[in-house]
């Protein structure tokens, strides 16, 4: 068993992406737009530079940063009230501190939210280390958020399991020399996953099971 674990958070720790789209869709709507089905698939585990590019590229003539800096409003105000948690998520967070790992959240989102979701289930105590988007100059598929968190923990990268569920996390935290582990959300694995990834399982309590097995 590897000494510590970076978990994303959005689509991984908690069935948050349904929130996400949702103000997407209403932004985009509200701007006399139709939603383009693909641009759930590629703003998805986005941030930075990047989330501006994609949003660009689907709505050039509107203000990008305006654009997502509502969205994010958006979405602060509504995990405020709650967020559902992913199946699992208590279960393999509790299996990784009894068995002494250290252990991070590095997500796309801003660190208010991801403070706000992990205190609301009561799992904040269990976190050694917080990252987001901000604290990095490149977002993911750059591996620069799983570097940091690493980093943060006082860990190799190689020492590290990295838990994801969107292709550009996965990419991430492979280039970061972390062992990644996908639980697929809205995107399925492609051949880069499929190839290189420690395991792909359906959810949380899966991937549980193959570490007590002793298969990752």
């Amino acid at each position: 068993m590897k000494k510590g674990v970076i978990f994303d958070m959005d689509g991984l720790l908690f069935d948050t992406e349904q929130i996400w789209q949702a103000n997407w869709n209403r932004r985009a709507a509200e701007l006399g737009f139709e939603m383009n089905p693909e641009f759930k698939y590629n703003i998805c585990g986005t941030s930075g530079q990047l989330m501006v590019d994609v949003i660009t590229r689907f709505f050039p003539d509107v203000d990008a940063e305006d654009f997502i800096r509502t969205v994010k409003q958006r979405v602060a105000e509504d995990v405020r009230k709650g967020v559902p948690e992913m199946p699992g998520l208590h279960e393999i967070i509790e299996y990784f501190h009894k068995n002494g790992l250290k252990l991070a959240v590095a997500s796309s989102s801003d660190k208010d939210i991801i403070r706000n979701n992990l205190s609301k289930s009561d799992v904040l105590q269990f976190f050694d280390v917080l990252v987001s988007g901000q604290d990095v100059e490149h977002g993911k598929p750059a591996p620069d958020i799983f570097l940091h968190a690493a980093g943060e923990l006082g860990l190799d990268p190689a020492d590290c399991y990295v838990f994801e569920d969107g292709i550009n996390g996965v990419e991430a935290g492979l280039a970061a020399g972390c062992a990644t582990i996908m639980i697929p959300d809205l995107l399925k694995p492609n051949e880069n996953c499929k190839a290189n990834c420690a395991g792909i399982f359906d959810s949380l309590t899966e991937a549980l099971e193959a570490l007590k097995r002793g298969d990752l």
